[in-house]
């Protein structure tokens, strides 16, 4: 059986068992779950994740490592956490039954094993208790039904073939819960609009109208919905159609500590990767991603062993050059029979990197994420291929498949893609001018290119350079033309740019080992001797990276240490939205701003009667 129709089955099944047979039930369970997937579900390897309810109506279309960094500095003290056994259940003083919920989160965030760990837990009885029966399906393996016709019933049993043993005909006996895992993968062309009715579970039409309906609540209505998707993708589903929206943050600082001591039984050890980490704001920053805290530990631990503390990387290129030439060790010793002494990257190791690097890119410039056949084959690469890298590069790029699926590629996450799609820029175009790339990520609306830009530029440095010593077949770039780039980056600093793409010029910065221009701002506030009227446009935005990196400007935010010019008030308001209290000019207390103009007051109000809305609405 397939890990979903052990899922699906398993529940009854431990209810059908007589204790006096002898039987237990425990044994069933280890069975049934023996897969790699579900053994991160054990309680001493599970680290809770943070998952809030609410979540505004807009779609988030920024960068997702710019949502992280967002969330870093947001007040949690008007979201309710919840648990997963609270999925469906409606809270006090709201009468509406909840039939479907929705679960957003950024890519690597843990949607996918929160789902996993949802089923186990309803398959051991400590979750749901109500609901019969559990069907998880996923968007990928749903894609590859496009143009077939089935019934509900008949697309039950064509993943869960144990269905029809249980004799799971009327769903309507049954209280049924559907998990569709992973919305912004899904290549189905949902229409709500003008999708025709379907209300019968034994009619065939299209994978895509039984969709439709079972969302829309036309077909089976007393069944539940749990919906995952990247934030992007979310407004996919008419919002009437949705009873709660949560959302997965991750992990808190504590999590994060947590999960590192669940990984090592090494105290000194965790110690020093805490230590680290909480001294590099990115990488700090990132470890609220799950799958970002396993690939640093995976390199931390490593370079601890090797005893290469006094190098631990320090910024996000760092990580993944250590990363990706750990994995290429891992390869020349699992499978080519070598040593971790030998050269690091023989020519087969380098032309599938190569290939990889190729596919990255191409695809990260469609915005795909996961590539079936037809997307390897636009990219001059073909299954064998594929198959090969994913058997040999485990941990960067995985193939998926089981009974009934057409196989399925993905990177293990888009930033090691992002970094992969760099990797292959660097090499091909190391003649042309950085600058445009620069140019095109300032240019996209979302900052989609973000990332991208500070791999592409923190693999120009000579060090990182010698770090992929073999892999990189040229080096063309010297300190002087660095220092251009840098030089570029400020200018554009000068321009008006929205605060999310100066921030990221300056995270580009830090990849590139330049920071005069915070340290001088950083100086002059030391000194008391910093005077916002004489800052120009680039010293304003290192002094808004600044404040929006300081936890303790963050918590309470002093506007009288400022100017109270119009221009200050307008170039702080980041600061000022992000801040947890506000104090104002003439020390009027928490929360009040004065001496500025009316409408620069309504900006700010406007903004605090959509938390006291939104911090309303939560009580409810």
């Amino acid at each position: 059986l397939s890990m979903s129709e052990c899922l699906c089955l398993l529940h009854s099944s431990l209810e059908g068992v007589d204790s006096s047979s002898g039987a237990e039930p425990d044994s069933i369970f280890m069975v049934c779950t023996s897969t790699k997937t579900l053994n991160l579900c054990q309680p001493e390897i599970y680290t809770e994740l943070y998952i809030t309810e609410g979540g505004g109506g807009e779609v988030n279309q920024e960068h997702e490592v710019i949502q992280i960094e967002t969330a870093s500095r947001r007040s949690d003290t008007a979201e309710r956490a919840i648990t997963l056994e609270e999925l469906f259940k409606a809270p006090p003083g709201r009468p509406q039954p909840i039939r479907t919920v929705m679960t957003k989160g950024v890519a690597g965030i843990g949607k996918t094993l929160l789902t996993h760990k949802f089923t186990v837990d309803w398959a051991e009885d400590k979750a749901q208790q109500e609901v019969h029966y559990t069907f998880p399906l996923t968007f990928r393996e749903l894609n590859v039904l496009r143009g077939r016709s089935f019934s509900l019933v008949g697309l039950v049993d064509h993943f869960f073939s144990g269905s029809k043993e249980a004799e799971i005909c009327s769903f309507q006996d049954f209280l049924v819960l559907f998990i569709l895992d992973g919305l912004d993968e899904c290549r189905l062309p949902l229409d709500f609009l003008s999708t025709q009715t379907l209300t019968d579970v034994s009619e065939s039409t299209s994978v895509e109208v039984l969709l439709v309906n079972l969302i829309r609540g036309e077909l089976l209505p007393s069944a539940h919905l749990w919906i995952t998707t990247r934030p992007a993708a979310a407004n996919q589903i008419p919002p009437e159609c949705v009873n709660m929206v949560t959302e997965v943050r991750g992990f808190t600082d504590p999590q994060k500590e947590e999960y590192f001591r669940r990984r090592s039984t090494d105290e000194e050890q965790v110690r020093r990767i805490m230590s680290h980490i909480r001294r590099c704001r990115s990488l700090h920053i990132m470890c609220h991603i799950p799958l970002f805290c396993w690939i640093t530990a995976t390199v931390l631990e490593d370079m601890l062993k090797s005893r290469e503390e006094g190098k631990l990387p320090r910024t996000l290129t760092q990580i993944y050059s250590h990363y990706v030439v750990l994995q290429n060790k891992v390869k020349t010793v699992k499978f080519d029979g070598g040593t971790a002494t030998d050269p690091h990257w023989s020519p087969q190791s380098r032309e599938m990197m190569e290939s990889l690097g190729k596919l990255a890119f191409e695809q990260l410039q469609k915005g795909k994420l996961i590539f079936y056949e037809s997307d390897l084959t636009e990219c001059g690469m073909d299954l064998r291929a594929a198959s090969v890298c994913s058997g040999v590069f485990t941990q960067v790029f995985r193939e998926e498949s089981s009974l009934y699926q057409d196989k399925v590629f993905t990177f293990i996450h888009l930033s090691l893609q992002e970094f992969l799609a760099a990797l292959h820029v660097h090499q091909t175009f190391i003649s042309s001018k950085v600058n445009l790339a620069v140019d095109e990520a300032l240019q996209s609306p979302n900052g989609h290119l973000d990332l991208f830009l500070r791999f592409l530029l923190g693999l120009s440095l000579p060090t990182n350079q010698r770090l992929l010593q073999g892999l990189l077949t040229q080096t063309g770039r010297d300190s002087q033309n660095n220092q251009k780039t840098v030089k570029y980056i400020k200018k554009k600093l000068s321009e008006s740019l929205s605060t999310e793409r100066s921030i990221n010029l300056f995270h580009c910065l830090n990849e590139v080992n330049d920071r005069s221009l915070l340290k001088e701002i950083q100086q002059s506030m030391r000194s008391g001797n910093l005077s916002t009227e004489k800052l120009s446009p680039a010293q304003w935005s290192a002094l808004v990276f600044i404040l929006l990196s300081s936890q303790k400007h963050l918590n309470v935010f002093d506007l009288k240490s400022f100017s109270p010019s119009e221009e200050a008030f307008l170039k702080l308001l980041p600061v000022i939205k992000a801040s947890k209290k506000r104090w104002d000019t003439k020390g009027g207390g928490p929360g009040q701003v004065r001496g500025m103009k009316d409408r620069d007051k309504k900006v700010v109000r406007s903004e605090e009667r959509l938390m006291e809305n939104y911090e309303e609405l939560m009580k409810e």
